[in-house]
């Protein structure tokens, strides 16, 4: 027992000596240095909020209504961000439609790029399409949808869905 005590007491001594060693004591040092990167790419991110023209029962004025895209792209990336026609069927960017359930009525509207709704909202690069510059921050931008004066459709609901896409 005498020997495992004096076993246990020279051990702790001796570590007790090991860790007040100052680093000064060493022969010596070296030294490494490594380079760190991160390569950052141009990169856009976008998400759409839905456009409710809500209920009308006779369409004999305009009914107008905003929602926004939202692109977040890497600082200093140029972007433009286009709408198709939609998912109706017959829909082109001229003349988008909603349609009933069934496809078998259907509801003129539009989209545009202009509180005026003078400048329908396409795919075109150059022409159609809206352009920004990423600066790092999502960067709202609105979408102006108009359902014109035009004949009364049957009573239903009418839908169609819009795909935005971001170019960069």
């Amino acid at each position: 027992m005498k020997s495992t005590f004096a076993k246990a007491t020279l051990v702790a001594v001796m570590s007790a000596a090991a860790l007040s060693v100052a680093p000064g004591a060493f022969a010596g040092s070296k030294t490494a240095t490594f380079q760190v990167s991160l390569t950052v790419e141009a990169d856009c991110s976008i998400s759409a909020n839905p456009l409710n023209f809500g209920s009308t029962g006779v369409i004999d004025s305009n009914l107008d209504q905003t929602t926004s895209v939202s692109v977040t792209c890497t600082k200093n990336t140029p972007y433009t961000v286009a709408l198709d026609a939609g998912s109706a069927t017959g829909s082109t960017i001229a003349d988008r439609e909603l349609a009933n359930a069934g496809g078998t009525a259907q509801v003129k509207y539009n989209l545009y790029r202009d509180a005026g709704h003078t400048q329908v909202w396409g795919q075109t690069t150059g022409t159609d399409v809206v352009a920004g510059t990423g600066n790092g921050s999502a960067q709202p931008i609105t979408v102006y949808g108009r359902v014109p004066v035009q004949s009364m459709p049957a009573a239903d609901t009418y839908t169609s869905t819009v795909t935005a896409t971001v170019a960069f």
